[in-house]
């Protein structure tokens, strides 16, 4: 079951303040309405069907990290292979290498060449416009943070005057809210005097008749 973390409160101005005994039994109600449905499972409040520690991926990286770890700092991932990028070298038996060998010690050197080639003139450009995109970066983000943080104080702003608002409404209506319960429950005790007597009357006509057919209550 999915917990309760926000209460809504409908009149909270005019509404006398429930106590712990009055809340203890809605929860009651509520928790026992609750356990008749079956829970949404994609309620924002419910949590994960599948914790953390059950995640067959989180095992797989814990797995990972153990084994960087029992391998020491000078562990790398084999995921990518860094020695196409290194300067080949001709055997040292002293053979004379083939055809076939050569054009593949020839093809490691042209993708050799080419990585450290881009990657010289990625570094050039770093040295040369990387502190400036940086702080063009910063920049952006500071303009964002500053236009969410005017929005936030906005959004609050309109909240606290939507609640102050929403008080004075309240508290206008609350006479009438009061007039109008006190109009219930004297409505609610006179249906209930009223079908107390008409008890009482039925008692006394049921009585008359017994009395009238000689002890013998008549059949209706």
């Amino acid at each position: 079951m999915a917990p309760i973390t926000a209460i809504h409160e409908s009149l909270p101005y005019i509404d006398t303040e429930p106590t712990p005994e009055a809340l203890a039994a809605a929860h009651a109600l509520i928790a026992m309405e609750r356990s008749l449905v079956p829970d949404d499972p994609h309620h924002a409040l419910l949590p994960d069907l599948r914790p953390p520690s059950n995640n067959p991926s989180s095992s797989l990286l814990r797995a990972e990290y153990d084994r960087l770890s029992a391998e020491g700092p000078t562990s790398k991932l084999s995921a990518l292979d860094l020695s196409r990028y290194e300067a080949p070298e001709l055997p040292e038996n002293g053979t004379t290498p083939s055809t076939d060998e050569l054009s593949a010690l020839l093809s490691r050197a042209y993708a050799s060449h080419a990585y450290v080639s881009a990657r010289r003139a990625h570094l050039a450009l770093l040295d040369s416009y990387g502190k400036n995109a940086w702080l063009v970066g910063n920049w952006q983000l500071q303009g964002e943070l500053d236009a969410i943080k005017r929005e936030l104080a906005e959004t609050r702003r309109a909240i606290d005057v939507m609640t102050l608002q929403r008080k004075s409404a309240q508290e206008e209506a609350g006479a009438e809210i009061q007039g109008l319960e006190e109009t219930w429950r004297r409505g609610i005790s006179r249906v209930l005097e009223t079908e107390a007597a008409a008890e009482a009357l039925r008692r006394e006509v049921l009585e008359a008749r017994r009395l009238a057919a000689g002890g013998q209550v008549p059949q209706r």
